[in-house]
């Protein structure tokens, strides 16, 4: 290829084009645990955590929610990928080689949200949210119906791989992907740059501005017991029963089940199979297995990640 402008501005739409493919044929899977947000500045402050204003009865003055200062803010983060192609590459018509590569760099930006948000679910143990207290915590504090502050639990404890119940109904999430610059597939391919005058280099890259954080955490629970039916079911029960400030009933409906590559199998035998097995008492001392109906067939989509 006669290297010229017109021939590098082609190069750049064709790689573009090959970006884009790569982009928009991936599957993300983040929204269904976390809300987008456009950000307009550094950071965000997330004021209004911790309400959870619901209607009443309209007896005398309105109640006046006030959205409290949590101080829960989330930063701004820059990302990128810079991959070079060499001239000689291009003046050998060599270039189509790099298509694939920009392709998949198109793939890994469009799942990139779900590295970050899949990521803080797994740490969510650790790390904490807007109350001070670690995502998932058997202390979260609340104010009981007398005002009396009182601590509530979105955790099962155990041992094993952790896996994740979230209420996903709702315009808010448990978590908040934030974006300031969306993903954007850039280069220097100028004829006259730096890299190429000093290294005989083309630059392409992939870069964006984005963070995520935590949400309410009464909208997810983890669990680290074995995935079985009676632990789910106790998971749901502990999430469709939480209460809020001044001991309201929240309406929480788990209707996602995320789990780790590890637990596929067992998340697909709790909530996939229409049947299960189950021991009951026979002529003592035997035992017996019968299969019965599964009843939590299809109650909470199954969600497998790689990035928990």
């Amino acid at each position: 290829m006669l290297i010229s402008s017109s021939s590098l501005d082609g190069l750049f739409v064709g790689f573009k084009t090959s970006f884009n493919t790569g982009f928009n044929g991936a599957e993300a899977t983040y929204q269904k645990i976390a809300m987008d947000v456009t950000s307009s500045t550094a950071e965000e402050k997330y004021a209004w955590l911790g309400q959870f204003p619901q209607l009443r009865e309209w007896l005398g003055d309105r109640h006046l929610h006030s959205l409290e200062a949590h101080g829960y803010s989330i930063v701004n983060r820059d990302f990128e990928v810079t991959v070079t192609v060499k001239r000689n590459d291009i003046e050998d018509d060599r270039y189509g080689i790099f298509a694939p590569m920009i392709e998949t760099m198109g793939q890994d930006a469009k799942k990139h949200p779900d590295t970050l948000c899949y990521g803080l679910l797994a740490d969510g143990f650790t790390k904490a949210c807007y109350d001070g207290q670690p995502f998932f915590d058997a202390d979260h504090p609340v104010r009981d119906a007398n005002g009396r502050e009182t601590f509530v639990s979105n955790m099962q404890a155990g041992t094993g791989p952790a896996w994740f119940l979230i209420d996903g109904t709702k315009p808010f999430k448990p978590l908040v992907f934030q974006k300031r610059r969306p993903y954007q597939f850039v280069s220097i391919d100028g004829a006259n740059t730096e890299s190429v005058f000093m290294r005989k280099e083309y630059l392409y890259g992939v870069d964006a501005r984005v963070n995520a954080g935590y949400g309410l955490w009464q909208l997810a629970y983890a669990s680290k017991a074995p995935l079985t039916h009676e632990n789910y079911e106790a998971a749901r029960t502990a999430m469709k029963t939480l209460r809020g400030e001044r001991g309201v009933k929240l309406g929480i409906t788990p209707n996602v089940l995320a789990v780790p590559d590890e637990l596929e199998g067992d998340a697909r035998r709790v909530i996939s199979n229409q049947t299960r097995a189950i021991t009951v008492a026979a002529t003592f001392p035997d035992t017996a297995t019968v299969v019965i109906s599964n009843e939590w067939a299809g109650s909470a989509e199954l969600v497998i990640s790689s990035f928990l």
